[in-house]
């Protein structure tokens, strides 16, 4: 169900709830008194006020943001100046119409019964408010959780599909296969460096969070492999600051910007710019990374579906703790994320 979509049938159903709890009062008023009582009408029109302020500003901006106390106490002070508005400005009950029903002569008792009747039906609307504030949170948050499942389960496929790619297989096994022929002292860190790639791309891209210093040491692995291949990689560079040992993060979420960054970084003269930069001060993660683009080159995941999954990824794992931000100019591609991490 989209959001569009929820909204409007959340529309309907508060119409037909409160179209029956109109109804009901009116209905009883007409078989009880014989017409529609003018005086029930501003305290049926006033229900709806307390409602939609525990619905719309107490629950959403006190209670779920554990500010209980606070939302208690306005609570009080809302229910309390309610019942005095209602009781000392509001016409009161047609106390002589239920004297002539009743029989009873002395309608001091039900007089004062109207005002704890008055707090029962306040309350009564009040936490009605609150009810459906906490069911549409419920609801959003689980529908949340649905979209992250479904989006983790459709990265988990993509990195499955991204493990067997054989373009990515073959230049490192190409660049490493160079390496061997000419008996190079780096084959063996290279191969070493291949099956760390692989080793957390199986078993730690499954995981929901891992620790920001795996997947640092991921990204380093994978620009070390590029360098294998690269005829002229003076200006690649790669640079890690701050605390980053007891953070978590969402594995892979990074990598996309530089693989892309090696993808599309390298000149028809065999020169490559990519300039990666990470900085970790408290709980924010800086992340910027450039590359030069190729004049004829189509960059895809910066103008089609690799971005849009990006920024949706994004979205769903860190929905207020994110912002990307994205610049083409002079012929580079400047990228730039900040990041509230766990």
């Amino acid at each position: 169900m989209s959001g569009k979509s929820f909204k409007v049938q959340e529309v309907w159903i508060h119409v037909f709830v409160w179209v029956c709890l109109i109804i009901v009062p009116f209905a009883i008023s007409i078989n009880q008194f014989g017409g529609v009582q003018m005086n029930f009408l501003p305290r049926i029109f006033l229900n709806p006020i307390l409602v939609y302020i525990n619905y719309l500003v107490l629950v959403p901006y006190f209670l779920l943001k554990k500010r209980v106390w606070e939302y208690l106490g306005i609570s009080i002070v809302i229910l309390i100046g309610y019942n005095f508005i209602v009781n000392n400005f509001l016409p009161p009950p047609p106390f002589e119409r239920i004297q002539h029903l009743t029989g009873i002569e002395d309608l001091k008792p039900i007089r004062g019964a109207s005002y704890g009747i008055t707090a029962i039906v306040s309350l009564a609307f009040f936490l009605l408010g609150g009810v459906l504030g906490l069911t549409k949170n419920l609801y959003r948050r689980e529908k949340l959780n649905n979209e992250k499942e479904v989006k983790r389960q459709e990265t988990e496929l993509q990195f499955l599909r991204a493990q067997l790619n054989p373009h990515f297989l073959f230049n490192s096994l190409n660049s490493i296969y160079s390496l061997v022929r000419n008996k190079s002292n780096e084959a063996p860190e290279a191969v070493i460096t291949l099956s760390e790639l692989m080793r957390y791309m199986l078993y730690e891209a499954k995981k929901e969070q891992v620790p920001l210093s795996k997947e640092i040491d991921y990204i380093k692995n994978f620009v070390q492999l590029q360098l294998l291949r690269l005829s002229n990689s003076e200006n690649v560079k790669t640079r890690i600051t701050g605390e980053y040992d007891d953070k978590k993060i969402s594995p892979l979420l990074l990598i996309p910007f530089v693989e892309n960054a090696f993808k599309y970084g390298t000149d028809f003269q065999g020169s490559t710019f990519v300039d990666i930069n990470l900085h970790v001060i408290g709980k924010d993660l800086f992340f910027n990374v450039r590359n030069k683009i190729g004049v004829y080159r189509k960059d895809d995941f910066n103008s089609g579906i690799g971005l849009e999954n990006i920024k949706n990824r994004l979205h769903l794992l860190y929905p207020e703790n994110h912002a990307l931000k994205i610049q083409r100019k002079n012929g580079t591609y400047n990228i730039e994320l900040e990041l509230e991490l766990e």
